[in-house]
Order: structure tokens, then C-alpha cells, then sequence
């Protein structure tokens, strides 16, 4: 489910339902949707809520601890898109590895709150405590699915794993944030961005020699 404004002629949820917290959270994810992870306060928060200013301070130290929360929440929902995806590799390493960039892309279109959050609102990954391994375990999918292919290389050829997906993850990334977000932040492409970053990925894999180079037309 993607966050966009919902609710009455003001914007405001509201808050009926007695769960404080959860209010917050999708008062976050609204206002994110809005003006981006810096363009709101904690009080803003609150009054999109519905509730009073001091309200907030049950649940979240500040502003910061609040939008740290949205972010674990969102690495959890993308780690188990990625996961999904990768799916131990089924129905072949290659293909399954394509899959995780789509679903790489198909996330950040899908859920541009959620991934502002956790990409761009400055959030220290120690400041909730489930965050960095939140985070830790999104990576780990690519890391996984790295290491699946290379070990289909001499163990002497082998690349890094980790080296190749933090490589995969920074492509990725850089492709989800330009082209495929679901916001006013995406820039026009000629292509679709999943053949972009198909595109990218190939290459990058042909010169770890994962994937044969294409042999010219024999005369």
C-alpha cells in the first residue's frame, strides 16, 4: 500500500481508533508523502493526528524517534519484498537475481514514503533499536543472492560477494532514486527503469565474467 494524503477537507486522520502510536506512524507516512521526511514537525505530526502537541512524547522521544520508526517499519516491508523475489534462488540464480531489482524498483514506485524514510530523512540506523538490523537484513537478501552466483566461478575467479552486492545495492539504489520513485522526486527516462537497471546489472556481471560475453557473427 502506497502513502499518499487521505482523510478530511484538512488533510487530518484523526485519531478514534485509541492505538497513539500507529496514528503517528501513518501521520508520518502522510506528511512524508506531502513535504518529504524534513518538511514537517513533531507537532505537525501530532495535529495531523489529531491529537495534542504533548501527545507524541508517550511513544517517541522526538521527531527524529518517530521517523526512525517508519523507517524500520519500511526496511521490514522491503526486506521481505526482496526476499519474496529472491525466493532461494527459484527458478534459476540469474532470473531470481533480476527479480530482486525489480522488486528493488517496484518498492521504492510503490512506497515513496516508506522509502524516503529510510533512504533520505537523515535517521542515525542505531537511533531505534531494530533499525540498523532492519537494514542489515534487507542488504543481506542481495548479499545472499550474490553469493549464489558467485559461486558458480572457479573459487579463484570469484569476486567479493560483498564487494559485488554493495556494487548491486548502489546501482540499484541510484536507479530507484532517479527514475522509478513514485513522487514528484523521479526524472523522465526514455526507457523503463527495471530495462535500465537490467541493462546495468548485465554489463556489470559479464565483466566478473558471471555471465559470457556475446560472441560476434562468425562470416
Amino acid at each position: 500500500m502506497s502513502w499518499s494524503r487521505h482523510g478530511d477537507g484538512d488533510g487530518r486522520r484523526g485519531y478514534h481508533h485509541g492505538n497513539l502510536r500507529e496514528a503517528l506512524v501513518r501521520a508520518a507516512l502522510d506528511l512524508i508523502a506531502q513535504k518529504g521526511p524534513a518538511g514537517f514537525t513533531f507537532a505537525d505530526a501530532a495535529r495531523w493526528a489529531g491529537v495534542s502537541s504533548a501527545a507524541p512524547y508517550r511513544h517517541f522521544r522526538d521527531r527524529d524517534a518517530l521517523l526512525a520508526d517508519v523507517a524500520r517499519r519500511g526496511f521490514e516491508l522491503f526486506e521481505a519484498a526482496l526476499s519474496r523475489a529472491w525466493d532461494d534462488g527459484r527458478p534459476d540464480p540469474y532470473r531470481a537475481f533480476e527479480n530482486v531489482g525489480r522488486a528493488y524498483l517496484h518498492f521504492a514506485r510503490n512506497e515513496p514514503a516508506y522509502y524516503s524514510a529510510m533512504f533520505e530523512a537523515g535517521v542515525a540506523l542505531d537511533a531505534d533499536a531494530g533499525l540498523r538490523e532492519a537494514a542489515n537484513r534487507a542488504f543481506e537478501v542481495v548479499r545472499r543472492a550474490s553469493e549464489t552466483l558467485c559461486a558458480h566461478l572457479p573459487a579463484d575467479k570469484r569476486p567479493p560477494a560483498l564487494m559485488m552486492s554493495l556494487h548491486v545495492w548502489a546501482m540499484s539504489h541510484g536507479v530507484a532514486s532517479l527514475f522509478a520513485r513514485g513522487d514528484a522526486g523521479r526524472r523522465a527516462l526514455p526507457m523503463a527503469p527495471e530495462e535500465l537497471l537490467e541493462a546495468g546489472v548485465l554489463i556489470y556481471l559479464r565483466g566478473l565474467g558471471l555471465i559470457a560475453q556475446p560472441q560476434p557473427p562468425s562470416e
